[in-house]
C-alpha cells in the first residue's frame, strides 16, 4: 500500500512565508538524502511549488517542480505517471535550470528616512506580492527584528541607514534574488507597510503594548523552531467539527474504544483552549449527536468560519492493526490514490446520501486552487505542531504526513479547511493513548498552536 501521498506545500514551517528559491534550493537539497523522512519533505515541497505555479501562471517553476515531483516521487515508490506524463509534455523540458532565478529583477536606487517612514524606492514598479515581512526576537542580544524580504531584488552593496528612534537598519543582498531590510530594536516597535507603485514605505512607531515577546518564541519561519507564536490579532472564528456522532460511532477499534467519544473530547479541548487565546469559537456538535455531513461544512458557512477543522480517528483491519499508527491531516481535492480513498472511504461512509457518486467526482473536477492552497497549509502547519507537542511528551510518534483526499465532510466550506486523523483507534498503544485525557490535551495543544502558526504567517 501506498504510504506516501500527494501533498503540497512545504515544510520547515512552513511555509508559505518563505519565496518559490528558498522552497526549491531547500528541495533540491532534501532529495540527496537516504532519509525518507527528508525525501518526503523534498516531495511536499515540489508539491507545493506545482501549485504555486499553476496559480501565478509561472512555467519555469512548474518544470523545476515537475522535475522535483518525479525524481522524489521515484524515491518514495509514489505514482506519479500523470506528473511525468505532464513533464514530458512541457515545452520549457530543455530550458536550462538554475540554483535560483532573477526574474524582472528590481533594482534598489535609493533609501531614506522622512520622519518615521522609512522608504525603499526601486527602478520600476513594485509588485506587493513580492514583499515578505515577518518578526524574529534574538535571545542573545536580546533585540526585537523586523525583517522585510524583498524577492527578486537586488541591490548594490549592504548598508546601514541611521536613525534616531531605532537602534539599527541594515539593508543587505540575503540570497541570490532576495533583498533583505532588517529593523532592530531593543523595546517593542509598531510596523505597517505599504507598497505604492516603485516604493515600499515602512512606518515606524514606538509599541504602546505593555507585553513582552515571550524569549523562546521565535517567528521567523525560515529558522525557527516548531514553538507557538505570540499572536496580538485573535479576531478569528474557527469551527471545530468532531466526526461522526450519534448513530454513527465512527470506527471501532482496540478493546470497543469508539472513534466518535474520542474525538468529541479532543475537540471540546481544542475549544477550551482556543477560547482562552481569545479566538472565537463554534463546534458542529459537543454532545453525542448526529450531524449530517453537507451540515457541518454549512454550518462553517454560515458562521462566517476562518477556518474550518474536522477530528477524526483512523482505523484499518485487524491484520494489520498491530503495524499502522501515526497522525495524519488531510485537505481536500482530487486525488485518487488508493491511500487516500480508504481513508476517504471509511469517513464518507457516515452519510452517502448528501451527494451521489457521479455528483461528487463531477463538483471535484470543478474544485479551484484557492482554497486548495490555503487549506494544504492549514494542513502542514496543524501536521507539524501536533507532533512537535506530542514528541515532547511521548515516545514512538509517527508522522503520517499530510495528504490530499476527496473528504465530502470538507465539500462546500467556503474557508480552508483541513481533516486530522489523530491517530489510529485500531492501534493498541495508540488506541490507549487516544482514551487518555492527559494525551488528548497534548493534541489539543498542538492542534492550537498550529492554528496560531496558520494565522500567523497569513
Amino acid at each position: 500500500m501506498i504510504r506516501y501521498l500527494f501533498l503540497f506545500f512545504i515544510s520547515v514551517l512552513t511555509l508559505y512565508a518563505l519565496n518559490n528559491s528558498d522552497i526549491l534550493h531547500r528541495a533540491n537539497t532534501l532529495i540527496k538524502s537516504d532519509d525518507k523522512s527528508k525525501q518526503f519533505r523534498a516531495y511536499n515541497d515540489y508539491k507545493n511549488l506545482y501549485l504555486r505555479s499553476i496559480m501565478g501562471d509561472d512555467k519555469t517553476l512548474k518544470l523545476d517542480a515537475l522535475q522535483g515531483i518525479v525524481k522524489s516521487g521515484k524515491k518514495l515508490h509514489i505514482d506519479v505517471k500523470r506528473y511525468s506524463y505532464e513533464l514530458s509534455r512541457s515545452e520549457l523540458k530543455k530550458e536550462k535550470k538554475h540554483k535560483f532565478r532573477v526574474k524582472s529583477s528590481y533594482m534598489l536606487q535609493s533609501t531614506r528616512w522622512q520622519d518615521n517612514v522609512l522608504i525603499l524606492s526601486f527602478d520600476k514598479r513594485l509588485d506587493p506580492s513580492k514583499v515578505n515581512y515577518f518578526t524574529i526576537f534574538d535571545k542573545k542580544k536580546q533585540r526585537y527584528k523586523y525583517v522585510f524580504d524583498i524577492t527578486t531584488a537586488m541591490i548594490h552593496s549592504a548598508h546601514t541607514i541611521g536613525n534616531a528612534n531605532v537602534l539599527k537598519v541594515r539593508i543587505a543582498q540575503f540570497k541570490t534574488d532576495v533583498l533583505r531590510l532588517v529593523i532592530e530594536n531593543d523595546k517593542l516597535l509598531t510596523i505597517k507597510y505599504n507598497v505604492y507603485s516603485n516604493r515600499l514605505r515602512v512606518t515606524v512607531n514606538s509599541s504602546k503594548k505593555t507585553h513582552k515577546v515571550k524569549k523562546s518564541k521565535i517567528v521567523d519561519n525560515y529558522i525557527s523552531k516548531y514553538t507557538t507564536p505570540k499572536r496580538l490579532d485573535r479576531n478569528k472564528i474557527i469551527v471545530i467539527d468532531a466526526g461522526h456522532g450519534g448513530k454513527d460511532p465512527g470506527a471501532i477499534g482496540y478493546k470497543k474504544y469508539r472513534e466518535k467519544t474520542v474525538v468529541v473530547a479532543v475537540a471540546k479541548k481544542l475549544r477550551n483552549i482556543l477560547k482562552s487565546r481569545g479566538y472565537k469559537i463554534y463546534m458542529t456538535r459537543d454532545g453525542d449527536n448526529f450531524v449530517k455531513l453537507s451540515h457541518r461544512t454549512q454550518y462553517a458557512n454560515k458562521r462566517g468560519a476562518d477556518i474550518f477543522i474536522s477530528i477524526h480517528a483512523n482505523a484499518v483491519s485487524s491484520k494489520t492493526a498491530n503495524k499502522v499508527h501515526g497522525v495524519e491531516c488531510y485537505f481536500l481535492s482530487k486525488s485518487r490514490t488508493n491511500r487516500a480513498k480508504r481513508v476517504a472511504a471509511k469517513e464518507n461512509s457516515a452519510d452517502i446520501s448528501d451527494m451521489n457518486f457521479y455528483g461528487k467526482e463531477s463538483f471535484l473536477n470543478t474544485l479551484g486552487s484557492h482554497n486548495i492552497v490555503a487549506s494544504n497549509k492549514l494542513a502542514i502547519d496543524l501536521q507539524r505542531s501536533m507532533l512537535a507537542t506530542l514528541k515532547k511528551s511521548y515516545k514512538n510518534i509517527y508522522d503520517g504526513g499530510v495528504r490530499e483526499g476527496p473528504f465530502w465532510v470538507l465539500v462546500g466550506a467556503q474557508m480552508p479547511s483541513v481533516l486530522v486523523e489523530i491517530g489510529f483507534i485500531t492501534h493498541p498503544m495508540e488506541a490507549r493513548r487516544l482514551v487518555n485525557s492527559r494525551y488528548q490535551k497534548k493534541l489539543a495543544i498542538g492542534l492550537a498552536n498550529g492554528i496560531e502558526r496558520y494565522f500567523l504567517n497569513n
